[in-house]
């Protein structure tokens, strides 16, 4: 993966209380720390496998939650009302 990419790299420690993440600008690294003070990230149990998060599952994520939910509420679709 290049770092050097529009994308943002998230790292997690074994106490799985903090994560870190870089993003490249384009005149230098951003490094963003989040720390809890209590809890625990859900954070995925296999640590080799690199995942693509979308925007929901990072929200998920930063507020504490699994980043695979069971069920959510679907988006409905738009039509139109006459």
């Amino acid at each position: 993966l290049d770092p050097f990419e529009n994308s943002l790299f998230l790292f997690c420690g074994r106490k799985t209380s903090s994560i870190k993440g870089i993003l490249w600008e384009e005149d230098g690294f951003l490094l963003l720390t989040k720390r809890l003070d209590e809890g625990k990230f859900q954070w995925p149990k296999n640590n080799d496998e690199v995942l693509l998060l979308s925007e929901q599952q990072l929200r998920w994520l930063l507020e504490g939650l699994g980043i695979e939910q069971k069920c959510s509420i679907p988006k409905s679709r738009a039509t139109k009302i006459m």
